[in-house]
């Protein structure tokens, strides 16, 4: 009797596991669609035997655990691959945007205003008195600067703006962190009792991976790795252990969630750096050390070396911050060569706007432009005759005003020499004009009392000073932020001079400004860098450069994008739901199911059987 109450229990365990099989499968179909779900699979083994009169006979079947079919090698590599594909995404779309502020056409943009710009310089070398050709040369040069400063402005807008996608991204970030945690949590407490199983929020975890993979490149570690080769032979993650750090700072361990700070309280210009906070409130910048994803973009594009006493605060690298600066040496080189050439026209007086500079600065140390080399003063009288002529010098140890290591601007300009070596002392350029340096910075060439109608030119040599500090201004501005024409000729076209001595008929500075477009000039990266090109090879190059990135960025993209695509399949074959073999397998599962219930209904017609006989 016992035997068959045995067999009975057997026939139920074969129903039992098959009805698990049944809602495993049925599990599976129902989330078919299911992007992030993990297909499951019922483990099965024999139940203990159990021995009489030297007979060992099976006890039916038991479901030792519900496993999903999961390979984290498969699973790492698709974190790799969806990371990079979130980089290049962002990379592309921006750099494309950046692209179409600089279009290379002959006929729009900068480079058509370089064209038209000069071509207003060429009609007044033709005539130097001509009103209208003023009028024509002045909207020339401001439509030059203005487009000159709206590019600039377009792409800081840009920097601007992935700046503060930043801050909301790693917000992102921490509240992906807090529901790992979270989840973690929550796995913990349904494991802790044998024989459950957190599959569902295995599955959660791994969504929230895969999300915070297209943000941020990490590491993660995972207490077990482990192949049931009963069921699957690929790799699965059990446990509760979980560490996941970024850049080396722990952002989830276990349960407990350590957040990434975003500040920019330090920094004039309000670009955000990124830290890890330990629980004593020590910061570790992280800024240059984050990579990949969606923030690795952003950084790289925007720029991560930010000191707050460098560059107004914005970064010292980056992408688009290189394009800006590269627009700003354009613009500098610009107007450094043009006020140089500027300079060449004879004024009764010169002054400089108020410049950043002590009496005591190395001019090199103060700018990147000025070069050892020598300029000369010329004084021409009022009827245009050269009558006095004075060179001065410049290394990397003078200054204005200061003369403890090299004869300073004001020294050698105010010195009596005998410059014409005539013997006279009282017809030299420090007799006609003096040169001052005021404490608000401004460098002025003004007229003695000996000054009869005498006028004051400058001739560079290659040092590139009446340029860089404006002593004799066309255009106003240190680079593409503030690139200007002087606002005097805005209002009264008039005064603009294109002669060099002031003689009718002169067209020595329209002819030389002509002459400019095609001449190769220095250009001086903010880095210390130095390139010599023509005016428009410079800024071509500078397009080329935007394009040339643009088309890369979308190349890698395309790479990338191939690449997760064979990654995805082949994690899908693994984890993915068929609908064909989960059918097969609902249709095996109802047989067993089927066929453990005619043990059921045999046995029951057994004990019939002998119930009637006892009868």
């Amino acid at each position: 009797m016992s035997n068959l109450f045995g067999i009975l229990n057997t026939g139920n365990s074969g129903l039992n596991a098959a009805q698990v099989a049944v809602a495993t499968t049925s599990q599976n179909i129902a989330n078919a669609q299911n992007t992030f779900y993990t297909r499951q699979r019922v483990s099965f083994s024999a139940s203990p035997a159990l021995s009489s009169q030297g007979v060992s006979v099976g006890s039916g079947v038991t479901v030792t655990s519900i496993v999903r079919i999961h390979d984290e090698l498969v699973f790492s590599k698709l974190r790799s691959a969806a990371t990079s594909l979130s980089y290049d995404t962002n990379s592309s779309q921006s750099l494309q945007e950046v692209a179409k502020y600089f279009p290379d056409l002959s006929d729009a943009g900068i480079a058509k205003d370089l064209t038209s710009y000069f071509t207003e310089w060429n009609n007044l070398a033709s005539n130097t008195t001509a009103g209208s050709q003023k009028i024509a040369l002045v909207q020339a040069a401001s439509t030059l600067g203005g487009d000159i400063q709206s590019t600039r402005e377009t792409i800081r807008n840009l920097q601007d703006s992935v700046n503060t996608q930043l801050k909301s991204t790693v917000d992102e970030v921490n509240s992906i962190g807090q529901q790992m945690a979270d989840v973690n949590k929550q796995i913990a407490t349904i494991e802790s009792q044998k024989g459950n199983y957190a599959n569902d929020l295995r599955d959660k975890r791994d969504q929230l991976e895969l999300t915070l993979s297209n943000l941020i490149g990490f590491s993660v570690s995972k207490g077990n790795l482990i192949s049931n080769d009963s069921v699957d032979a690929n790799m699965t993650d059990t446990g509760t252990q979980y560490y996941l750090n970024i850049a080396g700072a722990t952002l989830v361990d276990g349960s407990t969630f350590h957040p990434l700070v975003i500040d920019n309280s330090s920094n004039g210009s309000s670009y955000y750096s990124i830290y890890s906070e330990i629980q004593d409130g020590t910061r570790y910048n992280l800024t240059e050390q984050l990579s990949g994803g969606k923030i690795g973009s952003m950084l790289d594009l925007r720029g991560r070396v930010i000191d707050p006493s460098v560059n107004g605060g914005y970064p010292q690298d980056g992408t688009i911050q290189s394009y800006i600066n590269n627009l700003d040496t354009f613009a500098q080189s610009v107007i450094t060569e043009t006020n140089n050439i500027y300079a060449n026209s004879a004024q009764k007086s010169m002054q400089t706007p108020n410049l950043d500079l002590k009496s005591n600065t190395s001019l090199q140390n103060a700018y990147n432009n000025v070069e050892n080399g020598s300029f000369d003063m010329i004084v021409y009288d009022s009827a245009g005759k050269e009558v006095a002529r004075k060179t001065i010098t410049i290394d990397n140890a003078t200054t204005m005003g200061d003369d403890t290591f090299s004869k300073s601007i004001l020294t050698q300009i105010n010195t009596s020499t005998d410059d014409n070596k005539d013997n006279n002392s009282l017809n030299d350029v420090d007799d006609y004009f003096k040169a001052t340096f005021a404490d608000n910075g401004a460098f002025s060439l003004s007229p003695t009392i000996n000054n009869n109608g005498y006028t004051i030119a400058i001739k560079d040599k290659g040092t590139n000073f009446p340029g860089t500090v404006g002593i004799s201004q066309f255009f106003t501005g240190t680079d593409a932020s503030n690139i200007d024409v002087k606002a005097e000729y805005k209002k009264d076209s008039s005064l603009i001079q294109g002669y060099g001595a002031p003689i009718s008929g002169n067209q020595d500075v329209a002819n030389a400004m002509l002459q400019l477009q095609y001449n190769k000039i220095n250009f001086y990266g903010k880095s210390g860098s130095v390139s010599s090109d023509t005016i428009s090879g410079y800024y071509s190059a500078v397009t080329t450069k935007v394009a040339t990135d643009a088309s890369a960025s979308k190349s890698s993209y395309d790479t990338n994008e191939a690449l997760y695509n064979t990654i995805n399949t082949q994690f899908q074959s693994i984890s993915g739901v068929n609908k064909d073999e989960e059918l097969a397998n609902l249709i095996q599962y109802q047989k067993s199911y089927t066929a453990a219930a005619k043990i059921i209904t045999t046995i029951n017609e057994m004990l019939d059987t002998l119930l009637g006989i006892k009868q």
